[in-house]
C-alpha cells in the first residue's frame, strides 16, 4: 500500500509541476475517460438495482398508457 500511496504522491507533484496549459491537458486527459467510466457503471448499477425493485415496469406502463385527452367545454346557446 505504501508503494500505491509513494507512486501517487509523485504522480500529484509532477502534475502540480506542470505549467497550467500541459496541466490542464493531463487532468482533461485523464479525467475525461474516468468520468466516463463511472457514469457508465453508476447507469448499469441504477438499471439493475431498478429492475430488481420492479421500478422500471411501472415506467414503461406509465408511459405505454395513451395521454387523457384535455375535455372539450361546449358553450350553450344563450
Amino acid at each position: 500500500m505504501h508503494r500505491i500511496a509513494g507512486w501517487w504522491d509523485g504522480v500529484e507533484l509532477w502534475v502540480a509541476g506542470l505549467p497550467f496549459v500541459p496541466q490542464f491537458a493531463v487532468v482533461l486527459a485523464a479525467m475525461v475517460p474516468v468520468s466516463f467510466a463511472i457514469a457508465f457503471v453508476l447507469d448499469r448499477v441504477l438499471r439493475t438495482a431498478l429492475h430488481a425493485l420492479g421500478r422500471d415496469r411501472i415506467a414503461a406502463q406509465e408511459a405505454a398508457a395513451p395521454a387523457a385527452q384535455p375535455r372539450r367545454i361546449h358553450k350553450k346557446a344563450a
